[in-house]
């Protein structure tokens, strides 16, 4: 595959994802409903992810502030992880699949360490 197949295709699933989020926050503000999360409603706790439409919605209003009260923690790691993402998204351009570097591994993961920690804290204070 050329690197201007694996642009395409990667454009068309980006269009697709964003079709699929805008469509998502048009429903979440026409009705109000958006998709409960299930650890809290099984446990009562709040997930790492908790709060992710409100801080979206937010983001979409360019309120920033709602966005941080919804899920700071996420929105801090929200530019490491579009960082991220872009890199790989111009590997696989310019090269296809490759693995992942270990570099990338372990920024992966420390975001996952953050988020979890956040899990524990948010419920714990």
């Amino acid at each position: 595959m050329t690197p201007q197949q694996r642009l395409h295709r990667l454009l068309t699933k980006l269009f697709l994802v964003a079709a699929v989020g805008v469509g998502y926050a048009l429903w979440v503000n026409l009705t109000h409903w958006s998709i409960p999360c299930p650890f809290h409603a099984v446990t009562g706790l709040l997930c790492p992810g908790c709060g992710v439409t409100r801080m979206c919605l937010a983001l979409l209003r360019l309120d920033v502030a709602a966005a941080w009260r919804a899920n700071g923690v996420l929105l801090v790691l929200l530019l490491p992880m579009g960082v991220l993402l872009l890199y790989r998204a111009v590997v696989y351009v310019q090269k296809g699949h490759e693995p992942a570097q270990r570099w990338e591994t372990l920024v992966w993961s420390g975001m996952a360490v953050v988020l979890l920690l956040w899990g524990v804290v948010r419920n714990v204070a």
